[in-house]
This record gives structure tokens, C-alpha cells and sequence, in this order.
């Protein structure tokens, strides 16, 4: 079963999975339990038998358990993989301290990232996010220079600004733009989609649901102890309005047989053919649904309904996406 469709990374870039797999809940995420590790890896077994070959990873997930974990995953079948690693984060017990995106961090970061993985190149390498603290063209030009040396293959970048895209592109041909996309999330339209779009830049749209806001599972109030309770989307009256508007979202899947996890999918999908949503997994029972919302379909009317729900500017308070 490898009939999952294909998009392509940049102006001459490789043809990759439409629908990649996001491997960061593979390992502790907000100071949470570690998931099942032999349910991870074979999550990540059977998306490469399903034709999911985008694996997408950061050096900083798990403090480098996550790469251990896909390196552990695609060990005998390189060739079905095509690895993304984001760098730069930096934690400490958990806690987030910042960025270094110097050049001689880069060098260090690359290596280790290898060594982990057990492989000789990364396929798509990029900054997490830039924070201006080092100039684009250094951070662009030192992955560059590692393209260079056989140590990645292609350059991505993520959460950065409309403006920061066309400069680190004339720096290096840019193939990936790594960002979060959806419903509720949709004012990279304005200014940073057209600039992908204009320069040739597959767009790879993470947190499709929302942090689990468009899943149709989420009750409020939320327990005392749910990590959600740090962003004001999921706080009082923001997340009781916003909960309104996800009841449209459940009327719709439930008329469309379908779940609005699903749609959620489907909607980013619909976006555009250079458009991948990046799908978080740890389970194989998610696998077949998630493949299967990329091949619902929304009539006109349907679309208009989810578009006009869901406005910019619709879905009350933040999240991460804004740090």
C-alpha cells in the first residue's frame, strides 16, 4: 500500500510523502512520560511500509532520544526514509532556554545529530526558528557549507517570518518552510504562504489540530494540571468560545463519516499540492485514519462553512505558535 501521494521539496527538489510523520511525541513532551518506545518504533515501521516516508525530527526532542528512537526505526531501510532534523533549541531540565544558532554550535549540533541517527547525511536540515541573535546568512551559509562537506542534502527552515524566508533563500536555495497551520491557525495566509509560494518553497504545516483544539475531544474546563492551561487559547471564556466553533467541525464530520481530526487534516491538505501537513503519531492505530484524511474531499459549501467558522482571527487567545 504505497499510493500516498507525492509532493516535491523545493524548485528541483526530491519527491517526498504528501503526508509526513511527526515523530516529536515519540518522546517526552512537556515534562510527560516517555510513549511506548517498541509502539514508536514500529509506528514509524509501518508509515515507511504505507509509503509515509517524511520523518520529521528535532536534536532537542527527548534531549536527543528522539533521533536514538528513528535511527533505531530506519536502521537496515535508509533508503525509505527521508529524514527532516530541526537544531537550535536549547533546554535544560526540561525548560527552555533559547536558541544558538551560531556557526561553530551548528558544526557541533550536526555531528552528534549523525552519530545518533546512525546515518552519513541528513536530508533536510534546518533552524527551529530564527530569534535575529545570529544573521541569517550566517546560520544559512554554515548549513551550506555542510552541504558541501556530504553531511546534509537539502536546507529547511521553521517559524520565521515572510521576510526571513526570501533572505535565507537568496542566501541557499531554500527547499521546506516548517511551520504550524490550520483552522485555527491561519495568519501565515497573509504574508508568508504567497512568499513560499512565489519562491518555489514546499510548505511542511504542523499542529493541524491545533494542540488537540480541533480534535472535538477537548472539554472545558480543563483539568488544573493539563499543560494546555499555558496558553490563553485554552483558558476561560477564550476556550469555551473557541469550543463553540469547533462544534461546527464535529457536525461536519459526523455528516462526512469521518472524524474532525480528519477534516482538520483534510482542510490543510486542501490548501494547496505544495502543502504537507506534518502529523504527530505514536500510535499505528492512528496511521490508516490519518492516511485516510488525505483523502477527503470539502464541496464548495463545506469549505466555505470551515473557512467562515474559522476566520482569521476567530479562535480566541494563543499558543506556542506566537512565542
Amino acid at each position: 500500500m504505497k499510493n500516498i501521494e507525492k509532493i516535491q521539496l523545493g524548485q528541483n527538489g526530491p519527491q517526498v510523502s504528501k503526508l509526513g510523520l511527526g515523530c516529536m511525541r515519540m518522546s517526552s513532551v512537556w515534562g510527560g512520560a516517555t510513549p511506548d518506545e517498541n509502539e514508536s518504533f514500529a509506528t514509524i515501521q509501518q508509515a515507511l511500509d504505507l509509503g509515509i516516508n517524511f520523518l520529521n525530527t528535532g536534536d532537542f526532542y527527548g534531549a536527543g532520544h528522539n533521533e536514538m528512537l528513528v535511527g533505531k526505526a530506519i536502521k537496515g531501510r535508509r533508503d525509505d526514509a527521508f529524514i527532516s532534523v530541526k537544531f537550535g533549541a536549547i533546554f535544560h531540565n526540561g525548560q527552555w532556554l533559547g536558541l544558538d544558532l551560531r556557526p561553530i554550535a551548528i558544526k557541533n549540533f550536526i555531528n552528534y545529530s549523525l552519530t545518533r541517527l546512525g546515518i552519513e547525511t541528513i536530508d533536510l536540515y534546518q533552524p527551529c526558528r530564527m530569534d535575529n541573535s545570529v544573521p541569517i546568512e550566517d546560520i544559512i551559509g554554515t548549513v551550506a557549507d555542510l552541504i558541501k562537506e556530504g553531511k546534509v542534502k537539502h536546507i529547511g527552515v521553521s517559524e520565521i517570518t515572510a521576510d526571513q524566508l526570501r533572505k535565507a533563500n537568496s542566501v541557499y536555495p531554500i527547499s521546506a518552510l516548517e511551520i504550524g497551520y490550520s483552522l485555527a491557525d491561519r495568519q501565515i495566509e497573509s504574508e508568508l504562504l504567497p512568499a513560499a509560494k512565489e519562491l518555489g518553497i514546499a510548505v511542511v504545516a504542523f499542529a493541524n489540530t491545533a494542540e488537540g483544539l480541533l480534535t472535538g475531544e477537548m472539554k472545558a474546563p480543563l483539568a488544573e494540571n493539563d499543560y494546555h492551561l499555558h496558553f490563553s487559547r485554552f483558558q476561560g471564556d477564550n476556550l469555551i468560545k473557541n469550543l463553540e466553533k469547533v462544534e461546527v467541525l464535529k457536525q461536519l464530520a459526523k455528516d462526512k463519516n469521518a472524524t474532525p481530526t480528519q477534516l482538520a487534516i483534510a482542510w490543510v491538505n486542501a490548501q494547496g499540492e505544495r502543502i504537507m501537513p506534518l502529523v504527530s503519531m505514536s500510535k499505528r492505530s492512528r496511521l490508516t485514519e490519518n492516511i485516510a484524511a488525505m483523502n477527503i474531499s470539502f464541496s464548495t459549501e463545506e469549505m466555505k462553512l470551515l473557512n467562515d467558522t474559522f476566520a482569521p482571527g476567530a479562535i480566541l487567545g494563543g499558543t506556542y505558535l506566537q512565542r
